[in-house]
């Protein structure tokens, strides 16, 4: 019998934004951090994907093409409530900011925001410390 992989036992943190570059370095971010990560360019993909029922956190953008971040939220609530949200944004209105909190987001970060900021964000959403192990971001 094989070892399981340790990276395939830490927890999912999917990631939903239309803006590639910010997938591609908040998967580099999650991964240093000894998590795994999925990204997903809308919240359509991320509802087909098949990754819902085992996302431990999600990274949710607001304003997207098709489905924005809060209709996720919203869809999320009736049949997942117990993923947290974190969103990231970086255009947001404070009434987008508020109704995203009201309806149980842990945490609403604006863009650029730190990698501090971010890691911290999702180690108080998994109730667990993270170990960030790259020097190079």
């Amino acid at each position: 019998m094989q070892a399981k992989n340790k990276a395939t036992e830490a927890p999912l943190v999917s990631v939903v934004d239309d803006d590639g570059s910010v997938r591609r370095s908040t998967r580099r971010l999650l991964h240093c951090s000894g998590l795994r990560a999925e990204t997903f360019s809308s919240a359509e993909d991320f509802l087909q994907s098949g990754r819902v029922a085992e996302t431990a956190c999600l990274l949710l953008d607001v304003r997207m093409p098709g489905m924005d971040g809060l209709e996720l939220q919203r869809r999320l609530g009736e049949s997942q409530p117990s993923i947290p949200i974190i969103f990231l944004s970086a255009r947001a209105s404070d009434e987008e900011e508020r109704r995203a909190l009201r309806a149980g987001a842990g945490k609403f970060l604006r863009k650029p925001v730190s990698k501090e900021a971010l890691l911290q964000a999702i180690a108080a959403a998994l109730g667990s410390p993270l170990n960030y192990q790259c020097k190079d971001l």
